[in-house]
């Protein structure tokens, strides 16, 4: 079943079973989805977008709400990072899981040696075919710092 069909079927089970808060983030993950249509009408693209990309926002719209609650706990806001962190359990239902930290090492030295990359140059190559492969599986912020190292 493609993102798209599930984010909607999963709408329409919260409106049937009268979830305000699921039912209040899954409207906000559709209106993130069409909001990146609508920027991609604009640069002539194709207007739709694919399961890579709603995992790339719904990763964002993750990261966003992870921040924002801690945020909200330093400035002693509970009930609101509290909010951000229900959100960001509805959000993670549709994002595949997370690689441990052994599996990212692996997908990273298997990538290098299937592009054989020796230098930093090469630094490009291995996080494109990452993100290719990985992508909503793994915090790319963590992970290019990881293949610098290996290239240094």
């Amino acid at each position: 079943m493609e993102m798209r069909d599930r984010i909607a079927s999963a709408l329409k089970e919260a409106m049937k079973s009268k979830e305000a808060e699921r039912l209040s983030t899954l409207r906000l993950v559709n209106a993130a989805i069409k909001d990146r249509e609508i920027a991609l009408r604009g640069t002539g693209e194709g207007a739709t977008v694919g399961d890579a990309e709603i995992l790339g926002i719904l990763g964002r719209m993750v990261k966003q709400r992870q921040e924002s609650a801690r945020a909200y706990e330093e400035g002693g806001r509970l009930e609101l990072a509290e909010k951000e962190l229900a959100e960001i359990k509805v959000i993670e239902e549709f994002l595949p899981r997370q690689l441990t930290a052994d599996e990212v090492a692996a997908a990273i030295s298997e990538v290098m040696a299937e592009i054989g990359a020796a230098s930093i140059r090469d630094m490009g190559r291995v996080m494109a075919e990452l993100k290719v492969r990985h992508t909503g599986q793994m915090d790319f912020s963590a992970v290019g710092p990881m293949v610098k190292a290996r290239l240094s």
